[in-house]
This record gives C-alpha cells, sequence and structure tokens, in this order.
C-alpha cells in the first residue's frame, strides 16, 4: 500500500485548494489565540509558512511569537505588522468583538475594535508594503435580505451596530484594494464551530454543556430562526484560499446547509445520547430571521466544504466533552 502522503500539499488537499509553496512566506494572524485563529495559525505553520501572532491574550500554543497587546492602539497595529522578521506577505485580520449583545450596549467600543483597528492595521500594511490582506467577516453585514440566498451581491443592510462595523470594515478593505494595489478580500463566515470552541457562547456549544446538566438552553421566539453552520476547518480553507486566490472583495465561506434551532436541538440530541433540556423565551430584536448563502462564487474558486452539521458536531463533542463542564443551574 502507498504511503499517505504529508506536508504543505497533503495540507492543501485535504483543505481543497493548492499549497503556497516555499518556506519564506510570512504571515500575521490577528486574534491569533482565539477559536477561529489558533486554527488558522496551525494550518499555515504546516503549510511551511512563518507566522507570528497578535492577541489581548498569549495562546495556547506557545511555539510561535505572539504579541500581547490591544490593537486599538495604533502603535501596536504598526509594531505586529514589522513583527516576525520582516515584512509579512499576508495579514490575516480575525481579532474584533462579536458580540451582537455587546455590540447594542457598547457601540462606540465595538466601532473603536472593529473599525478604527481595521483602518489602523490598513495604513501599517500599506505603508510597510504589505501586499495581501483578508478580513473575517460575516454575513450579519446583509441583515434581513429580500435575496432568498445570501452572496456577495447582496446589498449591505447591516440590522446591529456589530454587523454595521464589519459592513464599514468591508468598505475600508475595498478602498485600500482599489486605491493602493492591495489584494484585500473580505471572509463572509456564517456561524463556526468545531474542536477548540469551548469558550465560545454560542447555541451548539450551550446543547453540548447542557447535556451534561444544568440549565435548559433558551429558546428564543418560535425557534424557526435558520442558520448555516460551518465547521471551522471548512473557515479555515476559506481564509486559505482568499490569500491563494489573492480574492479582491467578500467571498462567502459556510456549508451551504441550514437549519433552524429545533434542528441543531435535535442533532445535538443525537450526538450526545441525552434529551437535552430546553426553555421558551422571547424573541430577540436585531436578529436575522434566516441566513442561506449561495457558495457559488467560493466553490467557483475551489472551495468545498468538509464537513455536515451532524458528522461535524458528532467529532466536536469527542473533542470537547472533557474540556466541558454543565451550564450553571
Amino acid at each position: 500500500m502507498p504511503a499517505e502522503p504529508k506536508g504543505p500539499a497533503a495540507e492543501a488537499a485535504v483543505l481543497g485548494v493548492p499549497p503556497v509553496r516555499g518556506t519564506e512566506l510570512k504571515a500575521v494572524v490577528t486574534g491569533a489565540a482565539g477559536f477561529i485563529g489558533s486554527s488558522l495559525v496551525a494550518a499555515l505553520r504546516r503549510r511551511g509558512v512563518a507566522v507570528s501572532g497578535v492577541d489581548l491574550r498569549a495562546p495556547a500554543d506557545t511555539s510561535f511569537p505572539c504579541h500581547v497587546g490591544d490593537l486599538t492602539d495604533p502603535a501596536v497595529a504598526s509594531a505586529v505588522v514589522g513583527s516576525g522578521g520582516g515584512r509579512p506577505d499576508v495579514l490575516f485580520h480575525l481579532a474584533a468583538r462579536t458580540s451582537v449583545v455587546q455590540s447594542k450596549a457598547d457601540p462606540e467600543g465595538v466601532y473603536r475594535n472593529n473599525v478604527a483597528t481595521t483602518q489602523s492595521l490598513l495604513e501599517a500594511c500599506r505603508k510597510a508594503g504589505v501586499p495581501s490582506f483578508v478580513l473575517a467577516s460575516t454575513n450579519a453585514v446583509v441583515g434581513n435580505s429580500e435575496d432568498p440566498l445570501l452572496s456577495e451581491r447582496s446589498v449591505l443592510r447591516p440590522l446591529t451596530p456589530y454587523g454595521a462595523t464589519k459592513a464599514a470594515a468591508e468598505m475600508l478593505c475595498s478602498a485600500y484594494g482599489d486605491s493602493y494595489g492591495m489584494a484585500v478580500s473580505a471572509v463572509r463566515l456564517t456561524n463556526v464551530y468545531g474542536p477548540g470552541m469551548s469558550g465560545k457562547d454560542s447555541l451548539i456549544i450551550r446543547f453540548l454543556r447542557a447535556s451534561l446538566g444544568g440549565a435548559p438552553v433558551k429558546i428564543y421566539g418560535d425557534g424557526l430562526q435558520v442558520r448555516d453552520y460551518v465547521h471551522v476547518e471548512d473557515a479555515v480553507a476559506g481564509f486559505l484560499l482568499a490569500w491563494d486566490r489573492k480574492r479582491q472583495g467578500p467571498m462567502v465561506i459556510g456549508s451551504g446547509q441550514s437549519v433552524d434551532v429545533h434542528e441543531v436541538h435535535r442533532i445535538a440530541c443525537e450526538v450526545t445520547g441525552v434529551r437535552i433540556p430546553t426553555e421558551s423565551s422571547p424573541a430577540v430584536g436585531g436578529e436575522m430571521r434566516a441566513v442561506r448563502v449561495d457558495l457559488s462564487l467560493s466553490r467557483s474558486l475551489g472551495y468545498t466544504p468538509k464537513h455536515d452539521l451532524a458528522s461535524g458536531m458528532a467529532q466536536t463533542w469527542k473533542a470537547l466533552r472533557p474540556q466541558l463542564s454543565p451550564a450553571a443551574k
């Protein structure tokens, strides 16, 4: 039997994109200690890319250089672009405040974190001559669209300060791409889940925690809100694809399969073997009713999601069960 291929080429094949060649390529990842950021760092390093990071906290993996600092300070933004032994070939900007609830409570703070920081990083990259910039964005920039499927062409009408800050960051990226010749892409992610998400407060984690005991999971409104859930490995593939293809403008990344809250509950019960308790709660304002995405563009560039929700949640449960504590009663 032939040996299983290893190394950067094999990694790229798994992710569905061609490998970035050479060991001299350098990348900076903001939010490197986070759920998605740590997965992206690991994938880049497996491809032979020299990675440095920046985050408010130190990453669990201490084997790569990571600057601990606040990117709302423009001096930090400038410093990280020049760190790691010279000008990077790409900056992946994942650091952000992502809570919709917090954005409604503190819109000014979310603006500073999500818009002003993006501006500082883009300007630092422009001055340093960094050729590529990839932004982590969201389909929340679109809001309640009349389009049956959300795509890169959907009109931007965000419902919350969070969505508005990501839309503003996308506009800054567009301006820098057109004005200065940078390859600037915004990867619009759906709901990301997977191993490593134990610190997140998301619906899937709430169900998995509740399966171990504790308080029922609140289902807001009628529970028929529809979402697309994308595995973190597929999300990382989207970031790498945006860099590989030197994509200009937004690109939607998801699973292409949307389900409502009740279906997520059913799958969580199935993978944990527990009838997870729930309770009804009033609907939350500013919530998108449905997220169904059109992956035509990303698929045409080589993106193929590898995980469906049932198998992906089962993998997540197996990986995270030892780390999870029950929800508080």
